[in-house]
């Protein structure tokens, strides 16, 4: 008997394997092609402009009551300068301006931790870029510290005649080797000299800054921080900084998320407390700084644009699972909240920023800023604030992919000219690759007939 024992063990064990289904390998992740640095135009140009019937043609995804452009505009396309290596990858994530004539915008190479960013001017006269600030020379750390490789609160250009800006880690344990950190930095730079100054480091000690505006007249900069991982903090801390006397002015949690409505008129802003969904409200004022004040309604808030000049600043919501984003009016006097519909056109709808042109009339936008936006022909869309009404006045995709070999897949920077006529966007931009894997921008001329009141 002691041999029959094996023997059946022997066999269970043989009838089992037999009775398994044997695991097919996993499939290996399809390479990423080969992409040269720095990005180039076919044929050597370093802009190219197009103006082609293809840029009105919609994708199968256009939803219903979507209007499309009837002319199709001029746009000229070019890559930053500055991409001579991969990032992690190369892209967009603050808002840019237009001043002065000219273009301001931010890219950096998202590497951590020793990455860097560059803020760039873009002249529309000599369609040429020159280079204003690049942090991680400005900085100037030893090897080994951590420097950030965003800038990602918006670019003001303040009465001072400077450019400010915060920066913000590549990665959210960027700054844990990293025992000197003392938080992320308040730089400005000057766009007549391209002279670079830090203004604060840490200015909320252990911190970055990944929201974050000026206020051009009163000189203050307004911020959302995010926590170092290690410091155990979870809530985002809302600061007031004073640019001119170098000082906090206040500082304490439940701060934005990602964006704030600010007004010109009055020096006030608002924001959602630690969320991006629209729950509590409330609002600084500068002229009696103190903790935030609890402000009735509810709105939608992850872009915000400039006030127009009725007195209202245009806000969109962020949607979350099953939901769509909304497009809200936020009228600054009175703090009074409209709802305005649906921001999106097709199956995109996270937009981080919105521009109103100097009448208060439209409004300019790009769904599918995290990337995706090819799905909807990479739509560059205007709202007519009086009709309620949403119209693409370009659908950048596949133009640009079949002629240019590069997919506009993004972006967080968009900026209108002065008088309404030039729509400026910074995208993250694929060659052929899964992720972004270079920054361009284009200049959407947007015709005349497109624009009228």
């Amino acid at each position: 008997m002691r041999s029959v024992v094996p023997l059946l063990a022997t066999v269970a064990l043989v009838l089992g394997a037999e009775a398994q289904t044997p695991k097919s390998p996993k499939p290996k992740a399809k390479a990423e092609p080969e992409v040269s640095y720095p990005p180039a135009i076919p044929g050597g140009k370093d802009i190219v402009t197009d103006t082609s019937p293809d840029f009105l043609k919609p994708p199968a995804t256009l939803l219903p009551g979507v209007a499309i452009a009837g002319t199709p505009p001029t746009v000229d396309f070019a890559y930053f300068p500055g991409q001579t290596y991969r990032g992690n990858p190369w892209s967009n994530w603050g808002d840019s301006l237009f001043a002065n004539g000219k273009y301001y915008a931010s890219i950096g190479d998202h590497l951590a931790p020793g990455g860097t960013a560059f803020i760039y001017e873009f002249d529309p006269a000599t369609k040429k870029f020159r280079q204003l600030l690049d942090v991680k020379k400005l900085l100037g750390l030893p090897a080994g510290r951590y420097s950030p490789g965003k800038i990602h609160t918006l670019l003001t250009l303040a009465r001072d005649g400077w450019i400010y800006c915060g920066t913000h880690r590549g990665g959210t344990r960027a700054t844990d080797g990293d025992k000197d950190y003392k938080g992320d930095w308040l730089i400005r730079v000057h766009p007549v000299t391209a002279r670079a100054e830090v203004v604060s480091e840490g200015p909320v000690p252990g911190h970055c800054i990944p929201t974050g505006l000026a206020d051009p007249q009163r000189l203050i900069f307004y911020g959302g921080t995010e926590p170092e991982t290690r410091a155990g903090e979870k809530s985002v801390t809302f600061f007031a900084y004073d640019l001119a006397a170098r000082k906090l002015i206040w500082s304490g949690f439940g701060g934005p998320a990602r964006a704030m409505i600010f007004s010109t008129s009055t020096g006030r802003v608002w924001f959602n407390v630690d969320s991006l969904t629209g729950s509590d409200l409330v609002r600084f004022d500068p002229a009696k700084p103190g903790k935030p004040t609890l402000v009735p309604g509810s709105i939608g808030l992850r872009a915000a644009s400039d006030e127009t000049p009725q007195g209202i600043i245009y806000t969109v919501s962020h949607a979350q699972k099953d939901t769509v984003a909304q497009l809200y009016a936020f009228h600054a006097k009175t703090e009074r909240i409209e709802s305005l519909g649906p921001a999106a056109i097709g199956t995109n709808q996270y937009i981080t920023t919105l521009d109103a042109d100097p009448t208060g009339r439209f409004l300019y936008y790009v769904p599918g800023a995290h990337g995706g936006s090819e799905a909807d022909n990479s739509a560059v869309v205007q709202y007519d604030t009086k009709t309620k009404t949403r119209k693409v006045i370009a659908f950048l995709h596949p133009f640009y992919q079949q002629k240019y070999g590069v997919t506009p897949r993004g972006t967080y920077s968009v900026a209108l000219d002065a008088q309404g006529e030039s729509l400026y966007i910074t995208w993250n931009c694929s060659r052929g690759t899964r992720v972004w894997d270079s920054c361009a921008l284009t200049v959407v001329h947007v015709p005349a007939s497109e624009r009228r009141l």
